[in-house]
Parts: structure tokens; sequence; C-alpha cells
């Protein structure tokens, strides 16, 4: 028998007004209706009404991942130093690893991801090609040091995260664990009710080779992905790569002409001056690259994307060169760059191929050149695809304008190969006696971000609607009036509960019916059933949260309904 929760006694203070620090449409509705709390900025107190949602989740996720094989351990969230220092993330992370020292002056983190105490885990516990796969996951607090932590639960300093790891000897071995774990997040997904995509990925700084996203597409999504709607292509923006066919033919350019451009230190002024497209100049942005300058040029028309940047050249650290950076060097004159005569790297798009003509800065205040041509006038040191993605763009695989959409990250899957199984020297046995080292995968799914996305996806105007899989409870009884329509109410929450159902009753004396039925549609339980104007007869309404359609039927009807 399930147990009934009185809204007397329930935690979970409902609000009229949004948060006035709420942007996104869940963090609004999450603390409106009673289901989180903010404690500091970026760390967030679940209420029971919250924390059911989160275990729900939970379960499903300990389920999928149980039935591929895999068994839940919990490590500890405070870590010390030196295996991240071993893996060259405690560098890495910068500013986002929350940092502490003992009091004997020890360095610890708290965990942002667990990849190198897993592996420390398998090499203790596992010796021989006997003991392997095996696949290991925890849920557990993770810890980032979010500079402008918001969105509520969607980014916060303190989550809730699922991550796995598998182990395997061969290639062949990790392939099949991250298929697994493939096929069990998009059950996990499917089950919750979350419409998700699945894209192609960069891998940052948890290393390795093949990197898949789970995306839930929402407008308060973070991550822009492109979909392809002619072919199954979908990517993140910092995935996607395309292939340019140089110019079929040699063009002759006339000579490099220096033109008077006073005041046009950008693309848009000097395209107005001269009354040439965007397209025919030639932007070059100056960055660091280890703390060596370092120019990147792009059409104009296009903006550097300095994420995918940072993705080519890992794990370099890109920066933006700064005013202080122009002035110690006074041959790199600001908005007038041109790459003819730098004597610095210079990294370039695929589209500036050998043979293209270009108007772009002379090196000279207020001056610029036309037809300075690649590979006669410059030549490019790398040619990496940086551009920033746009709607329209050619899908790189069949050519179609791409879409560009916003999403939430929900899950991210790794093939980390033997980056960390280097670090640690993870080796076991092998069937011909001598060591084998051994190969990792590394997935991940944001437990407590699943409730904000499932929030952004499934709300309407009158506030929450959750899938009945997650769901706080299954039924919201509601009592629309005075004793005769409570002891009803009572009596039907008992019914539903004895029947297996989780129910949610609102009893509370002193609230009118409009404030009761607001705080049910609110708090977004799929059923509401109503103890109102027919309660004499033993007749209850049945209201669908998520399509309004109502329905008066007698007590052992709607309960006989809702137990289908």
């Amino acid at each position: 028998m399930s147990q009934v929760q009185r809204m007397s006694r329930l935690m979970a203070k409902t609000l009229r007004d949004d948060p006035a620090d709420a942007e996104t449409l869940s963090h609004k509705l999450l603390v409106r209706a009673g289901y989180v709390r903010r404690t500091s900025a970026g760390i967030w107190s679940w209420l029971p009404l919250g924390k059911k949602v989160l275990d729900n989740i939970s379960r499903v996720v300990r389920e999928e991942m149980d039935a591929i094989g895999a068994q839940e351990v919990l490590l500890p969230a405070l870590l010390p130093k030196e295996p991240y220092e071993a893996s060259g993330r405690w560098d890495e992370y910068g500013d986002l690893l929350f940092r502490l020292k003992d009091r004997k002056g020890a360095d610890y983190l708290l965990g942002p991801t667990h990849e190198e105490i897993f592996t420390q885990l398998v090499k203790d516990q596992c010796s021989s090609y006997k003991d392997l796969p095996v696949m290991l996951y925890q849920i557990q607090t993770k810890y980032r040091d979010e500079a402008r932590p918001r969105s509520g639960v969607l980014r916060g300093r303190e989550f809730q995260m699922k991550d796995s790891y598998s182990f395997d000897t061969t290639d062949e071995g990790l392939a099949e664990s991250y298929a697994l774990h493939r096929a069990a997040y998009q059950k996990i997904f499917a089950r919750i009710g979350l419409d998700f995509r699945i894209v192609s990925a960069v891998s940052g700084a948890m290393g390795g080779s093949a990197s898949e996203e789970f995306l839930a597409p929402a407008a308060a999504g973070e991550d822009t992905f492109v979909d392809c709607p002619n072919c199954d292509y979908a990517a993140n923006t910092e995935a996607v790569t395309f292939t340019f066919t140089p110019p079929a033919a040699a063009v002759e350019h006339g000579p490099v002409e220096e033109l008077d451009t006073p005041d046009t230190p950008t693309i848009e002024t000097l395209a107005a001056h001269l009354g040439v497209p965007a397209s025919a100049t030639l932007k070059n942005l100056l960055v660091k690259i280890d703390g060596e300058i370092t120019a990147v040029g792009v059409p104009g028309d296009r903006e550097v994307d300095l994420g995918k940047l940072g993705e080519h050249l890992a794990p370099a650290v890109v920066e933006v060169v700064t005013a202080e950076d122009f002035e110690e060097r006074p041959d790199l004159v600001r908005g007038y760059v041109g790459p003819q005569g730098l004597k610095i790297r210079y990294i370039a798009d695929p589209r500036i191929a050998a043979g293209t003509a270009w108007v772009t800065g002379a090196n000279k205040p207020d001056t610029h050149a036309r037809n300075v041509v690649a590979g006669r006038d410059f030549e490019v040191d790398d040619y990496l695809d940086v551009v920033v993605v746009e709607e329209g763009d050619p899908c790189p695989s069949c050519g179609a304008g791409l879409k560009l959409d916003r999403a939430i990250e929900i899950g991210h899957i790794f093939q980390l190969g033997r980056k960390y199984a280097d670090t640690f020297q993870l080796d076991v046995l092998g069937q011909q006696g001598k060591p084998v080292r051994v190969t990792m995968g590394s997935y991940g799914i944001g437990v407590s971000r699943a409730v904000a996305a499932l929030a952004e996806q499934s709300a309407d105007d009158k506030g929450l609607c959750w899938p009945r899989e997650i769901a706080p409870a299954d039924v919201h009884v509601v009592a629309a009036g005075k004793a005769l329509q409570t002891e009803l109410a009572l009596d039907v929450a008992e019914q539903l509960a004895a029947a297996g159902l989780r129910v949610l009753v609102d009893e509370r004396a002193g609230v009118s019916p409009g404030v009761k039925f607001t705080d049910a549609e609110l708090i977004g339980v799929p059923h509401i059933v109503v103890a109102g104007r027919r309660a004499a007869e033993g007749v209850v309404e049945l209201k669908d949260r998520r399509t309004g359609e109502k329905e008066e039927l007698p007590v052992a009807d709607a309960v006989a309904r809702l137990r289908a």
C-alpha cells in the first residue's frame, strides 16, 4: 500500500509570483511550486516534492544501468590532489575546480568527475583479464565553481550526476560497452519522458576520442546544435567540420594595393567605406596560445568559434589578446592587422585557400590593403575549421542547409581509450601471460539537470506537468469545499493508495478552492481528482493535467480508471 501525503503537512510553500532572479521557465516553476529553494548562488536545497522527482529519475537510471550489467558503487566527493595532478586536470580545470587544504596543508578538491579515482580503484581490484570487462557507476554530488551560476538547477555549483566507467582489454570490447551505454541512455531518457537528440560532440577536458552528447531541445538550453532536415546528421556546433574544395583554376590577381581607410577598425565600417561585401574581407583575430600571440583568419562575414579553436589546440590554453598585449607589440596595429608580413603564427579557416584574394588590414593605422592573396602574399601555418556554424551552412553528410537549435545537455558518453590507463599504468595480465593495457569509457547523465530539462519541455502556462514515471505522485486529490468534500477526498486518497498509487491530497482547511486548483496545476501531478459539488452523490471530477480533459465519475469508477 502506498502512502498518502497530505498537503497540510507537506513542506512545500507555493508562490504566486516568479522569483526576481529567475530567467528560465524551470527556475521559475520549480521554486514557485515548492520543489527547490536557493541556499546560495548555484547551491540548491531539494524539498520533499523535488526530492521525489530527483529520486524517481535516479531509480530509472539505476534500473537501466543494472540491466546492462553495470555495478553501483559510491566513491568520495572529497578527493586528493595527486591523481588529478598526475592526469593534468588539476591545472586544466583551472578556476572551475573547488580546491581546499586540510589542517596539515595537504591539497584536496571536490570532485567534478571521477575518471582518475575509478581508474585507481580498478587497478587495485582487477589484476587479470578474467576480471574484465567491468562497468561501474555511481549517482553522486559533483562540484564545479561556476563563475556565473544561473538558470536554477540547470547550471549550479553543486549538482547530482550519474557517472559510469567501463574497463575492457580490447578496443572491440570498449566499442561494445559504449554501445550498451548508448542504448541504455536512450531507454532512460525515453522512460522519463524527455525529447532528446543524440549528436556528435567533442571530448574537452575529459579526453579520449569518440564522443556523443544527449541533448534535450529547449529554449533555455546553453548548447547550440545543428540538425540536418534532409538526413540523420546532428552535432554540437563545436563538433561540426566542413570540407572545402580549393578554387578549380588559378585566377590572376593584381598587385597588393594599399587603401586609405580612416576610422574603419571593424569589418562593418570597412565594408561600408569600400562598398564591398563583408565576405570579401579577411578578419584577423589575435589570440594567445599558451601565452604566444597568434593570428586567426576567417572571412569577414564569419566569427571565430573560440570553443572550437580551443578543442583543436587542446590542451593548450587559448585567450583573446588584451590592450596591454597590443601596447607591448607596436607591430600589431589594433583594427588594422593583416597576415602579410606578420611575424607571428597564422592559423586560417579552410575558406582562406591558396589563390583567394582578400581585403584586409595593412598593418598601418587607418590603412587596409586590397588583392592580398593567400599563398602569394602570405602563408598559412595551419588550416583549422574554426568558424561559428550558421543556419544554412552545408551539411557535412549530404550538403543540405543545416538548422540550428538550442538544447540542454543531459548526457555525454566518451570512448576514453587508454588516456587514464596510461597515466596510472592500468594493466592486467592477458591471456598470453603478458601485461595488457586496459581501455576505458566514461558516461555521464545530469540527474538534477534532467529535472530542469523535463520542466522546460513539459510545463505549460499553468505550471509543471510531469510524466507519470517521475512525477512526485500519481494523483493529486483536491477537497474543493467543506467537511463533506474533505471527508470524501481523504477516503478517495486512501482507496487510491490501497490500489498502489502514490497520492497527494489537498485537505488544507482555510484555503480556498481556487488556490487549491491553482496549486494542483502548478505542482503538475499527472492526474487531479476533485471532490466538489457532487460529493454527496459520491461523484468526483477526474482531470488529466496535460490535456485538461475532465470527466465526472463515481468514486469506484475513478479509482478503477486510475489503476488501469
